[in-house]
């Protein structure tokens, strides 16, 4: 979504530890010329498949985002696939429009990390 915010080192490592403990989450690094450049996954939530991904700003604008989630969409067979998409984050819904992904509704809610509204879309891939 790119409204996370970042977390502390100790609250970050605890959560890539659930997270790759969990055998029923896919995880894949995002590689470019050698150099983490992010990571996607895809993992089962409120019995919904949702996939999320995250690069560093550094490499934005190459089209990592795009070829990885093309790739994880081949590789997950789990359909429909769903991912969550902040209204202001342009570049994401871009990536997962291109790869298929379609609108299907949208939400607000108060979110007390940013003390404010954050309008999010739902994408599905049927």
């Amino acid at each position: 979504m790119a409204l996370f915010p970042a977390r502390d080192r100790e609250a970050f490592d605890a959560h890539w530890r659930r997270i790759l403990a969990n055998p029923n989450v896919t995880n894949r690094t995002i590689v470019d010329e050698g150099r983490v450049a992010g990571n996607i996954g895809c993992w089962e939530q409120d019995g919904r498949w949702l996939v999320g991904y995250w690069i560093g700003s550094e490499f934005w604008g190459r089209g990592l985002a795009t070829r990885a989630l093309a790739e994880l969409v081949q590789e997950v067979t789990a359909r429909p696939l769903y991912a969550w998409v902040a209204t202001s984050n342009v570049a994401s819904i871009r990536v997962l429009e291109k790869c298929g992904f379609v609108a299907k509704e949208s939400r607000s809610e108060f979110d007390e990390r940013f003390g404010r509204e954050v309008e999010e879309l739902l994408f599905e891939l049927p």
